[in-house]
């Protein structure tokens, strides 16, 4: 049985390294603003965290402790600062809206059950710290890790058969939440994409063809064009409804405490659109993680999450039974490799992985997509 060590794939074992900006100048500009947001004549008191070792690596995040005084009253609390990546990064996206983001976070929060952090604090124009950002509260719970992934011995894996059912039951319920349709077109406005289409699928394929002539600057991936090309031709008809897309589902996203769901992050890829767009999301990366686990000859968690369930719940649940949902699957693993791509060339730019000879290398889960046209 091969052991997890430094034979295995370079994409499952860790995250690229990516440059970070000067924290404690950050800080220092971000305390002389918020001093009088906070109605405090003492300058507050800021401690960096550690910052979280199994967290994404797209936008810039650093979390702090933050004390204060309102009279003879001693006040603190825990949050989370989210910026854009540093210019010299190589970062995940051409543009990083973080007002989109703390926006989306807003509306589900103010309609749905599913438990999002508070925004506590924004400036989007760059005049503070010279960059967008936002602060949340900060969540005491833990993600499903993704670096090895968590199918690999992690906490996880170690769960009952009573806790891992738990948990699936908690991750379809948010899901569910999310999706819940208390919202109006116009509420949505500000998530709808901004893309030629005449549907909010085809606003959403036309976003992510734009994304693939970013990342392949001057050459062609000849299995992307390929699967472009077949899942334009099957493509599904759908009838546009005010229901927020996540646009990431996927349990290293989600903040654990006791099995049971205490917030839903990264909001960067939120849309409005179909709710399949998650549902065939988290059910690849689902389905990938147990062939990765697989593959390395480790049993995974081959009863957690499985589709059928997934979609029996999620039906109980809302009432909508998932339709082209195979489309879907395929469409998240086409999405998934945009960003693989991506993350390759970064560790190469990084001169962490060699450079490559077929472009289709680049991509992770090549194999899926190989499979899918054949």
């Amino acid at each position: 049985m091969p052991e997890w060590n430094g034979s295995m794939d370079r994409s499952v074992q860790r995250r690229p390294k990516t440059p970070t900006r000067d924290v404690a100048s950050l800080c220092e500009r971000f305390l002389a603003w918020v001093q009088p947001l906070l109605g405090t004549d003492q300058t507050p008191k800021i401690t960096v965290q550690e910052p979280p070792g199994s967290s994404g690596f797209s936008s810039e995040t650093i979390l702090f402790d933050l004390g204060w005084r309102n009279g003879a009253q001693t006040r603190s609390g825990s949050f989370v600062m989210r910026l854009p990546p540093a210019s010299d990064a190589y970062p995940l996206f051409p543009a990083y809206d973080l007002g989109r983001q703390a926006t989306a976070m807003k509306i589900v929060r103010a309609h749905t059950g599913a438990p999002v952090p508070t925004v506590c604090w924004e400036d989007f124009s760059g005049d503070v710290l010279g960059v967008p950002f936002f602060v949340m509260e900060q969540i005491d719970g833990k993600p499903a890790p993704d670096m090895p992934p968590y199918v690999f011995d992690s906490w996880i894996t170690a769960a009952s058969p009573a806790q891992l059912a738990q948990m699936e039951k908690a991750v379809v319920s948010t899901l569910a939440q999310i999706h819940r349709p208390s919202n109006t077109a116009e509420q949505l406005l500000p998530l709808e994409l901004a893309a030629e289409g005449d549907s909010q699928l085809t606003r959403h394929m036309t976003c992510q063809r734009a994304y693939y002539e970013w990342i392949r600057a001057d050459s062609q991936v000849p299995l992307v064009d390929a699967c472009f090309a077949a899942l334009e031709e099957r493509r599904p008809p759908t009838a546009d409804s005010p229901t927020i897309s996540w646009g990431d589902a996927r349990l290293a996203n989600l903040l654990f405490r006791d099995f049971e769901i205490v917030a839903v992050l990264d909001w960067e890829s939120v849309a409005v659109g179909p709710r399949e767009l998650d549902l065939g999301w988290l059910i690849y990366f689902r389905d990938y993680f147990q062939r990765l686990a697989e593959r390395y000859g480790r049993r995974g968690l081959p009863d957690f999450l499985p589709r059928e369930r997934v979609v029996d719940r999620y039906t109980q649940l809302t009432g909508w039974e998932p339709r082209d949902l195979n489309w879907y699957i395929d469409y998240a693993a086409l999405r998934q490799a945009l960003v693989s791509i991506r993350v390759s060339q970064r560790a190469i730019a990084f001169g962490e992985r060699p450079q490559v000879s077929d472009p289709n290398d680049l991509i992770l889960d090549r194999q899926y997509l190989e499979g899918m046209l054949s």
